[in-house]
């Protein structure tokens, strides 16, 4: 029997990483090879004729999963019956900006699409949020939208994951798909961790620990973590735009795993509601490593944390309780 198609809404469609985005979903690259789709694409006004323009592609590259395509500056066409949802717009720091005047930018931007999706969504919708302040603006998604359960309100933190996990590869000569648990802890910023004390990668001769093998601490509590967290920073300079690609790649792999499930052995980093695991304090959106089965993710629980990991994750934890007061001062 052929499955019912999902709706999947993307923001900021005709953005740089909507562009990417719209074709990985329409070729089953997020849903699986046999999930046919109806896409629904959100912009503001003015970028509604560029909008059109990416339907019509949409169109000519006879996507065979495709089923619908709905472009729209209405926020309530947009989320209305979407199971699905990936927020991508947002508005960006522009030279000259200060944090709070982004903050609050994104604080009504996201109020209103909260309020849409709570009222006009399918039920049980998933919800994640790649426009930065990734996980502050995924918190006051939450805040508007009370009837979408906080499982199921997430921010990308995938696309630092797999940045780590590229630079490791890079260093010890390994393909990609043999390493796996590396960790990203916190913020969506250059606070995050990159953790790779849990990490291992597949050889001949078994499954050997990523410290053992690069065997260099002073590069893996060095230049490593900063070259992952500022790697966006590094994009912007060589292309004079920011990451899209990579970030469009990152939302798939993000959702595939939290619909479809993730390997046996295998935890990914997801920002998502803390409950209090790991002593990172209860109600901050902040990245965890976790599991996926039947459609939810679960916290990675036990993992034992050094003193050197403790004030990355405590310092990424300040920087977020920051921001969630700076965007509670927005809404007042």
């Amino acid at each position: 029997m052929a499955k019912d198609p999902v709706r999947v809404l993307v923001t900021g469609a005709a953005g740089q990483i909507g562009y990417a985005l719209v074709p990985m979903i329409a070729r089953g690259v997020m849903l699986g090879p046999d999930q046919p789709v109806i896409l629904h694409m959100l912009d503001i006004p003015p970028a509604a004729e560029s909008l059109n323009g990416v339907k019509m592609e949409l169109v000519d590259a006879a996507f065979p999963l495709l089923k619908g395509v709905v472009a729209t500056t209405d926020v309530v066409e947009a989320c209305t019956g979407v199971n699905i949802a990936v927020m991508v717009g947002g508005f960006p720091r522009k030279e000259g900006m200060e944090r709070k005047d982004v903050m609050s930018k994104n604080v009504s931007i996201y109020k209103s699409q909260a309020s849409a999706l709570e009222q006009h969504a399918a039920a049980n919708c998933k919800v994640l949020v790649v426009a930065n302040p990734a996980n502050t603006n995924a918190l006051i998604l939450k805040e508007f939208a009370p009837s979408i359960p906080e499982k199921n309100i997430s921010c990308l933190t995938r696309l630092d994951h797999n940045r780590a996990l590229g630079q490791i590869s890079e260093r010890l000569s390994v393909q990609v798909s043999e390493i796996k648990n590396v960790i990203i802890w916190g913020n969506h910023s250059s606070t995050q961790y990159p953790d790779v004390t849990h990490a291992t990668v597949k050889t001949p001769a078994g499954e050997k620990p990523v410290r053992e093998l690069v065997s260099d601490d002073a590069w893996l509590n060095g230049e490593f973590i900063p070259t992952v967290q500022q790697r966006g920073a590094a994009i912007i300079k060589a292309r004079k735009l920011s990451s899209a690609l990579s970030a469009a790649s990152a939302a798939c792999d993000h959702i595939r795993d939290w619909v479809l499930g993730t390997p046996e052995g295998t935890f990914v980093s997801m920002g998502v509601y803390s409950d209090g695991s790991y002593n990172v304090p209860a109600g901050l959106i902040y990245s965890f490593p976790v599991t996926c089965a039947g459609g939810e993710w679960k916290i990675v629980q036990g993992l034992s944390i050094d003193e050197f990991s403790r004030k990355k994750l405590d310092l990424t934890a300040e920087e977020l309780s920051e921001e969630k007061n700076l965007a509670y001062s927005c809404l007042s």
